[in-house]
């Protein structure tokens, strides 16, 4: 009997905070309820949190920023593959349980904040000065995952990767290519500033409470640069949530009503496409970013 003991002992160490038993016992010890208005679902596979740590390619010279750490499941994998974390949490009554269950690792440093306003620049500069890389990584709330996503890459922040699980459907539309139906505006701006990689797909039955729809782990390789050369990027954003207004609608329809709404707008849009070497019954879910670019700057030159 001792012997079974100590051998579960040993597999529960080797689990982790994010080994179902210890989850539910922190839970049970700190007198935690979930809330649904956060999103909260803690993940308790710990195969799939080494596989989520292991995309970040973190060591010790690196640190990893986590946004929501719950119970600290991630946090613990990536503190042991890298040299510093930092954890933004929001709910301020996971910070005891967080203390609890991290207190073993002096390098994790647990930041009260909501990410979406947290000066993050400040952050890395007090946090991260002197190391060679940081990736962000984290286990999202569905209901919030495209705000901080969009936050995280257009502040440019010295960051190599984003490592996220999210919503499946989600994941598939930010690596969706053209022509697909997941592809949209949302693929045309985390493919402007990121190559994404869907790195695992996650069911729903690996999480305490159990979401209703399945997961997806994607990681965001940053880009040095854009892939296209615009002139105006306002603009060329602008362009693509246009493209998109009405997805059933041509580029003709779609583009006519935001930029050329004069009189007579609907043939000098036809023109201007034409002239774009761009069909105008083409859709916007058609368009690579190059075909978007060139629309853009065509507009820009005149005078947009």
């Amino acid at each position: 009997m001792t012997q079974r003991t100590d051998a579960e002992a040993r597999q529960e160490k080797a689990e982790g905070i994010g080994s179902p038993r210890k989850t539910k016992e922190l839970l049970q010890k700190h007198g935690f309820s979930f809330k649904k208005s956060l999103g909260q679902n803690f993940l308790i596979d710990g195969n799939i949190l080494r596989n989520i740590a292991d995309a970040a390619e973190l060591s010790s010279t690196k640190g990893a920023l986590e946004i929501g750490p719950g119970a600290g499941a991630l946090t613990e994998k990536l503190a042991e593959r890298s040299g510093r974390v930092v954890a933004i949490e929001i709910d301020q009554r996971l910070l005891p349980m967080l203390e609890d269950s991290l207190s073993a690792y002096p390098n994790v440093t647990i930041v009260h904040g909501d990410v979406l306003k947290v000066d993050l620049r400040a952050l890395f500069r007090e946090q991260f000065d002197g190391l060679d890389g940081v990736s962000v990584v984290a286990n999202l709330p569905y209901y919030i995952t495209t705000p901080i996503v969009m936050k995280l890459l257009e502040e440019r922040l010295p960051v190599e990767s984003i490592v996220v699980m999210i919503q499946k459907e989600v994941a598939d539309r930010f690596a969706a290519p053209p022509g697909s139906k997941d592809y949209g505006s949302l693929s045309v701006a985390v493919q402007y500033y990121a190559v994404p990689e869907i790195v695992a797909k996650v069911p729903h039955t690996v999480f305490i409470p159990q979401p209703n729809v399945d997961s997806a782990v994607v990681k965001l390789k940053m880009r040095s640069a854009p892939p296209v050369d615009v002139k105006d990027e306002a603009l060329f954003f602008d362009v693509v949530q246009a493209a998109f207004a009405q997805r059933r609608k041509t580029l003709l329809n779609n583009l006519q009503q935001r930029f050329f709404a004069e009189p007579g707008g609907k043939e000098t849009c036809r023109a201007f496409l034409e002239g774009c070497g761009i069909a105008p019954e083409r859709r916007g879910e058609t368009l690579s970013l190059s075909e978007f670019a060139s629309i853009a700057n065509a507009l820009h030159s005149r005078g947009v």
